[in-house]
């Protein structure tokens, strides 16, 4: 069983690893290559804005949900007419909240439009994502696996026919990449609804209210805090839209959606730390077991990874960005070179927020497994307020850079706050020598990276250089010991174990 658990895993990280970096780094940009920033700022901040509400589609249902099928396969038949039922009227609910607000801050019908496909998107998602909980509460884990990137891929085959296949005449538009997102979720959504109903068999739709509000009871701080979250994490678009008049506000959004789509990927990197982290925590915490070491392990790890990387692509934003955004056809070379620059100014600031965001998946992550979601909140709604005052006050004046800082302002701070707040609740204990080395293995990259810009080989050759020396630098400072790894590798496995179990346990009822 413990084999079966660790190879399902790896199939799943493959897989997301393999599909969603090219999706964001090949379809996605390919994109916004074509349609040009003001078309493509102009979803972005429609997205942006439907995302931010998001968690009304769900309100920790899923997460509710995939526990408790877990525990007790035979509820799967009982439970899945009611929530099913229960997700459509939040679809109600959520499509009355976005439209409302929409209309509230005066979106043109144009945008609303574009807005009602977006909102059927979200919807897809959310009871894709739900019925998907239901396959992998069945520890159908393949299966699962398949469904998490059948999405993407289906996006992937549409948008590269519409791309780079040669059989469309016309240049692709920003309304046919949204609806290739509706026939993919919706492909997805009836794959997963008929691999369900296969064990649930025949349903009949009904409504439970004191089921759905004993749901809602138990999941509202974390829905609170998803939705705090989104709110200071996906502003920006929406409010360089909102706060800069005409084109420019579209502009403005494509070119901060621009430098934010590397960070976005870095995100889904560090993400998987905190995948893997939670139950680890959850389980060692339980127990009773002191979490410092396995908090300072990975917190190492993720922080040398994520300087380096910031400083890398800080210190060699312009060629990155030059390779990514190419010359246009049409496009003069000085306009191509403004338009770099400008994404450049953005590009670094929010990348110098990703040692920030990737510290809150370990401190976060920890805190969420301590079960102090109120704390977490009130850090969350701290960060909703600075990040509301800033843009309100930046963005006039320096646009999609002042949304940057912004963010780069937001993001440090939560993180701050949610590192003080592990470190006292949990009672952690970190070395002031470990602090000294890190501090020296910071200063030593930071400079590596602006140090190897001037050594005559090409930028590839002097980041791979640069990634080499922080590897190296990470065991000189003894940073990282060997043996700590094969601890955080045990309790890993002991983590991983303890679940097997509890899946032979549920296959065996």
């Amino acid at each position: 069983m413990q084999q079966r658990f660790v190879k399902n895993l790896a199939f799943l990280l493959f897989l997301n690893l393999l599909i969603k970096p090219f999706w964001i780094l090949g379809v996605d940009r390919a994109v916004q290559n074509q349609v040009g920033d003001v078309s493509y700022g102009f979803f972005l901040s429609m997205y942006s804005f439907s995302i931010v509400f998001f968690i009304i589609l769900d309100l920790g249902i899923t997460n509710y949900n995939n526990r408790n099928i877990a525990q007790n396969n035979q509820l799967l038949s009982k439970h899945f007419a009611g929530i099913a039922t229960m997700k459509l009227f939040l679809g109600i609910a959520y499509s009355v909240v976005i439209f409302l607000i929409g209309v509230i801050i005066g979106y043109s019908n144009e945008q609303l439009s574009m807005l009602g496909w977006l909102v059927l998107n979200q919807f897809l998602l959310s009871f894709l994502l739900y019925l998907r909980s239901n396959i992998s509460g069945l520890l159908l884990f393949k299966t699962d696996s398949l469904l998490s990137v059948l999405d993407r891929l289906l996006m992937i085959f549409i948008c590269s026919i519409l791309l780079w296949s040669g059989w469309v005449a016309s240049p692709i538009k920003i309304s046919w990449f949204v609806y290739a997102q509706v026939v993919s979720y919706f492909i997805t959504t009836i794959v997963a609804l008929y691999i369900v109903l296969k064990h649930t068999g025949k349903i009949k739709l009904s409504f439970n209210l004191p089921f759905s509000l004993m749901i809602i009871k138990k999941s509202l701080p974390y829905a609170l805090l998803v939705l705090l979250m989104s709110l200071y994490n996906r502003l920006e678009p929406v409010l360089l839209e909102r706060l800069l008049p005409g084109v420019n506000g579209l502009h403005q959004s494509g070119v901060y959606g621009r430098a934010f789509r590397l960070l976005d990927a870095g995100n889904n990197i560090s993400l998987l730390f905190a995948v893997l982290l939670l139950p680890i925590f959850s389980t060692m915490l339980k127990r009773g077991e002191s979490v410092t070491n396995l908090v300072k392990l990975s917190f190492t790890i993720i922080f040398t990874m994520s300087i380096t990387v910031a400083m890398l692509a800080i210190a060699f934003s312009e060629p990155i960005l030059g390779l990514l955004y190419p010359q246009q056809m049409n496009e003069t070379f000085d306009f191509f070179t403004q338009r770099i620059i400008e994404s450049s100014s953005v590009f670094r600031m929010l990348m110098g927020s990703f040692v920030a965001v990737s510290s809150t998946y370990i401190f976060g992550t920890l805190l969420t497994a301590n079960g102090n979601l109120r704390q977490l909140n009130i850090s969350a709604a701290i960060g909703v307020f600075l990040n509301v005052a800033l843009n309100f006050i930046l963005i006039p004046q320096f646009e999609s850079f002042g949304a940057s800082i912004a963010s780069f302002s937001v993001q440090t701070l939560t993180a701050i706050i949610q590192f003080i707040l592990a470190y006292k609740i949990l009672n952690l204990r970190f070395s002031k020598i470990y602090w000294i080395k890190l501090i020296a293995f910071s200063i030593i990259i930071s400079g590596s990276a602006f140090i190897l810009l001037n050594v005559s080989i090409h930028w590839v050759f002097q980041i791979s250089l640069g990634i080499l020396l922080s590897i190296l630098f990470v065991f000189a400072l003894r940073l990282i010991d060997f043996k700590d790894v094969v601890i955080m590798m045990k309790e890993i496995m002991k983590n991983m174990k303890k679940q097997s179990a509890d899946e032979a346990n549920n296959l065996s009822t």
